[in-house]
């Protein structure tokens, strides 16, 4: 009865702040931290380390900031390009109502203005790590932001974007992926 009491005087008193709860992006496809299948994994026929399908992943999202307005999504690997990263897909302006991207979406370029990735492309690139280059880390971050839908120009690079969203983003959620072409 006495820590009823106590938690009961605690959210009454002025000034008592109850934590928002967590803005969080998940898969169906994989769990954060785990191996990405290969089903995800890039298809150029020209580049012998992407022999996956290119489909993207199932990714949805919950509990987005008070004011959000629209999102963006960025999927990068750090350590691609013999350490100078590779960007596999920059997408914006995507609806403040939205919450999911189904299996294979993203790849599609709908619900969203695609940015330039490393490859050339406004889709979802997917992974393609050289053979003989270990693991590598996909860092999914879908950013909230209070910009208005089709406020951003297509076609911006990772840094374009990061420039625009300067002084507009409300809190961010991650989650990864790993993916390698060795045995």
């Amino acid at each position: 009865m006495m820590m009823f009491k106590r938690a009961l005087l605690l959210a009454l008193l002025p000034g008592t702040v109850l934590a928002a709860p967590i803005f969080t992006l998940q898969s169906s496809d994989f769990n954060d931290s785990a191996m990405l299948d290969k089903t995800f994994a890039g298809n150029n026929k020209s580049n012998p380390s992407c022999t996956g399908d290119n489909v993207s992943p199932a990714l949805s999202w919950s509990n987005a900031p008070a004011g959000t307005r629209s999102f963006a999504l960025m999927l990068t690997d750090p350590v691609g390009g013999k350490g100078l990263g590779v960007t596999h897909m920059v997408a914006y302006n995507i609806a403040a109502d939205r919450t999911q991207f189904a299996q294979g979406e993203l790849s599609k370029g709908e619900g969203y203005t695609g940015g330039e990735n490393s490859p050339g492309t406004t889709s979802y690139y997917g992974p393609c790590p050289p053979v003989g280059s270990g693991m590598h880390h996909y860092n999914f971050v879908m950013v909230a932001t209070d910009l208005p839908v089709n406020q951003l120009p297509g076609g911006l690079t990772h840094d374009e974007l990061i420039a625009k969203l300067k002084g507009h983003t409300l809190g961010a959620a991650t989650i990864v992926g790993r993916f390698t072409n060795d045995k």
